[in-house]
């Protein structure tokens, strides 16, 4: 096996290196110089599309069927999408391999996962007016020039809205590039324009002349971290400059008449410019190298280096890793080479192995690692394996050494050399690997259907499998041709049980594709309600949706489909679906009492359920602003319920609720008093602390009031005027309806002990140590004693003595000696 060094390249002071990652690329007879051709982030697809601008050359007028082709970095045909949308004036790619496709009237098309499915929204800002003459993408955003020298920005997918950025000046734009918004000050994007013999930079404020003198500049190119620009000058020079445009860091002649048909950078270190088949790596200070192609190339550059498409071969052109250089490198003496040797040495069987080993034993730990990170920079499964050992070898000498990063190298060049697998065609270096992350990696896998591939990575790192599934069934549901219980069959025999499964995700997809039934079928093993229940009411079936909701517990999840219920179905269909659901009843009721009463009335009404009907128009005659709204309410409730005998209790109280109602009527504009909403007793009450008695008596007799009703309001309402006179003269009587006592205690409870007293004597029903109380609290002693001397209840005279004081502790002692004389 030759070693790594055979394919690396002297630039100067440092190494580069060209790695074949594909051979028999594109099919030989696919014209690739008339195609544009970009690739996504990462190692990702390519994307391609033949260049309207030379189409024509080579097929006169003859109609072609234009489409866009998307290869792996191998040449496979992963998608083709067909096109017929207008003239396309940009294709560029997020770093989650989202195809971005731009056309000359601002139309953007932004396909997520390859597979054919996208969502479109247009730049607006005079797009479709001015025409879009090209655009810049980076990560997560792009730029597009339009023909008056607008540039209107997007920088993000997910919710696009574009922006148009400061005016430019007016001229033709040789070229321009994009810094993306990571790498500026102002943390918004700007554009690079090489307009004249300067460049101006543009941004959302503000477009200002860099003031250079050297143009035009045929081309310009932002490096990947932002820090530098590479200039292509006029007389054939590459100028690579600090992105404040302060500091000139090196120049480099091509000597090559015509301009170069691209530059690029490769990392961030050394610049490319290609022409059809020759191209040359810059390096740092001027230095360079050549590489020449037996076809014509595209060039895709990437976070770490550049890939070189052509028809037959792909490679991948980079800056050697330091740590592969510190093994590698021809003379090295570095601990790591050392320990690589001694792994030589030892597969040999030499004793010169253990001298390595004591040469480097104090930096054996800095060795490994060395090795461990140079193999995972090596594309070469021999070279990563003899690394791998050798670290092994070093690992097994020292006493102590922490093997994580061992064990995650391994984890991740077995995952690398699957996905670079020409079948598969992602061809990530480690670095790429590692700023990609492994579920993003999965992502791709799923996106290109290697679903087995992607499930046995994701178990070895120990990731997640649902979307996996879910992807698949997605597909299944969409791509199938079989009939529906078929389909439906298999999914749930291949993911039932299988955890974290969205079956709603895969309806929705059957929904989508018009299959109705299959979505219904699958909704029923999905487990979380609040997914089910809003696809199985789009797909129509409303009652499964409400049972799902109501056995959920969820009442917010029910009052949501009983509002699109509601919505979507005639009322008398909406109260015969919830009449048999006591839950969907109860929550209709409680939302309707506050929000929509003429359904509740409805409902009632619908079910026969004329009590509530009745409650509900009774309540609304208590709130009514007027009289005869109110009248109005309880004629209509006593309506509701005169047809039935059952009822007649009821309507009898209704007709009385009328009929207090005109008498409370008269009594307002009579005595200009508030009386409406007051009950039959509070209206005695209130004419009868007016001194209104006579019409107090009246609504007595016109509402067959008791009589024990009629002088409990009577006294109640004499006491809280306090109208002593009154009371005083009831005192005269001789009967009462509630006897005297309750007299005697509002009265007392009043204050006025006076007129309590006076009802004592006719309190004849009470015992005597009742009534001897009742004129205690009254404050009257002697009054007590007079009643336990004529009870002759000596105890109760010993007892009142110890409460009395002055005369009436004497008028006690006289009654003690007259009751001790009758003896």
């Amino acid at each position: 096996m030759s070693k790594p060094t055979a394919d690396w390249e002297r630039v100067g002071d440092r190494f580069y290196r060209k790695t074949q990652l594909y051979t028999s690329v594109f099919n030989p007879e696919l014209e690739l110089e008339n195609y544009v051709v970009t690739g996504a982030p990462y190692s990702g697809a390519v994307a391609l599309y033949r260049d309207e601008g030379k189409i024509y050359a080579y097929r006169g007028t003859q109609a072609a069927k234009f489409t866009i082709d998307i290869h792996s970095c191998a040449g496979k045909l992963i998608r083709q999408i067909p096109w017929d949308k207008g003239r396309i004036k940009a294709l560029g790619w997020s770093d989650d391999e989202r195809l971005l496709v731009v056309t000359d009237d601002g139309t953007v098309r932004s396909y997520a996962d390859l597979q054919g499915d996208f969502a479109p929204f247009s730049l607006g800002h005079g797009a479709e007016q001015h025409g879009v003459q090209g655009c810049k993408f980076w990560s997560t955003g792009f730029v597009a020039l339009l023909g008056d020298n607008s540039i209107v920005a997007v920088t993000r997918y997910d919710e696009p809205r574009p922006q148009l950025l400061a005016p430019a000046p007016a001229g033709d734009v040789i070229s321009w590039t994009a810094i993306p918004p990571e790498h500026t000050s102002s943390r918004s994007v700007e554009v690079l324009l090489a307009i004249g013999k300067t460049v101006y930079v543009v941004d959302a404020a503000e477009c200002e002349d860099r003031g250079l003198e050297a143009g035009p500049f045929r081309h310009i190119s932002v490096s990947p971290n932002g820090k530098f620009i590479a200039l292509y000058t006029e007389d054939s020079k590459v100028w690579v400059i600090s992105s404040d445009f302060q500091d000139r860091l090196s120049e480099y002649e091509s000597k090559v008449k015509t301009p170069p048909k691209d530059l690029q950078w490769c990392g961030n270190n050394a610049v490319v410019l290609a022409w059809e088949d020759e191209l040359h790596l810059i390096g740092p200070n001027g230095a360079a190298s050549k590489f020449y192609y037996d076809s014509f190339m595209h060039l895709l550059p990437d976070i770490d280096g550049i890939r070189v498409l052509t028809g037959d071969t792909c490679d991948f052109l980079q800056k050697v890793p330091d740590p592969t250089e510190e093994v590698f490198r021809l003379g090295s003496t570095s601990p790591a080479s050392v320990l690589l040797d001694a792994l030589q040495q030892l597969e040999k069987k030499s004793p010169k192995a253990d001298d390595d080993i004591q040469l480097i034993k104090a930096n054996l730990d800095e060795a490994i690692d060395v090795c461990v990170s140079a193999a995972g920079q090596e594309y070469s499964i021999h070279w990563q394996k003899q690394l791998l050992k050798a670290a092994s070898f070093g690992k097994s000498v020292l006493d102590l050494y922490n093997s994580d990063d061992f064990v995650h190298m391994t984890e991740a060049l077995r995952v690398l050399n699957a996905v670079r697998y020409y079948e598969v065609g992602l061809p990530l270096s480690y670095d790429q690997y590692i700023r990609l992350t492994p579920e993003r990696l999965m992502q791709r896998l799923v996106n290109r259907k290697g679903y087995l591939l992607a499930l046995k990575v994701s178990e070895y790192l120990h990731l997640p499998v649902d979307r996996i599934y879910v992807h698949w069934a997605r597909q299944k549901v969409r791509s199938s041709s079989t009939d529906e219980d078929g389909i439906c069959q298999e999914i749930i025999g291949k993911l039932n049980g299988k955890r974290g499964i969205s079956f709603e995700e895969i309806a929705r997809a059957a929904f989508d594709e018009g299959r109705g039934k299959l979505a219904t079928e699958l909704l029923e093993h999905e487990p979380r309600a609040g997914k089910q229940v809003p696809l199985l009411l789009s797909v129509g079936e409303e009652s499964i949706a409400l049972d799902k909701a109501i056995e959920s517990g969820d009442t917010d999840l029910v009052f949501y489909v009983l509002l699109n219920l509601k919505k979507k179905i005639p009322l008398s269909s909406f109260f015969r679906t919830i009449n048999t659901r006591p839950v969907a009843t109860a929550i209709v009721e409680s939302s309707a009492i506050d929000q929509d009463r003429e359904l509740l009335k409805d409902l009632y009404y619908q079910d026969d359920r004329r009590i509530d009907g009745s409650n509900l128009l009774l309540s609304e005659a208590l709130s009514a602003p007027d009289m005869t709204a109110s009248t109005d309410k309880l004629k209509m409730a006593a309506k509701l319920l005169r047809d039935s005998k059952e009822f007649a209790p009821q309507v009898a109280a209704l007709e009385d609720a009328q009929k207090l109602l005109r008498f409370q009527e008269v009594f307002e504009k009579d005595l200009t008093e508030r009386f409406v909403g007051l009950s039959v007793n509070e209206t005695m009450s209130k004419l009868i602390k007016m001194g209104n008695m006579k019409r107090a008596q009246k609504v007595q007799t016109e509402f067959k009031l008791p009589d024990k009703t009629y002088w409990w309001v009577r006294l109640r309402a004499l006491v809280s005027r306090r109208d002593w006179r009154e009371l005083e003269e009831l005192s005269k009587g001789r009967k009462s309806p509630i006897g005297w006592e309750p007299f005697y205690n509002e009265i007392l409870g009043a204050g006025n002990t006076k007129i309590a007293s006076l009802y004592i004597p006719k309190c004849t029903t009470l015992t005597v140590g009742e009534r001897i109380e009742m004129w205690v609290k009254c404050g009257m002693v002697t009054k007590a004693g007079e009643e336990a001397l004529k009870a002759k209840d000596r105890g109760a005279l010993e007892e009142l003595r110890k409460q009395a004081g002055g005369n009436a502790q004497l008028d006690i002692d006289r009654m003690i000696a007259q009751l001790q004389k009758g003896r």
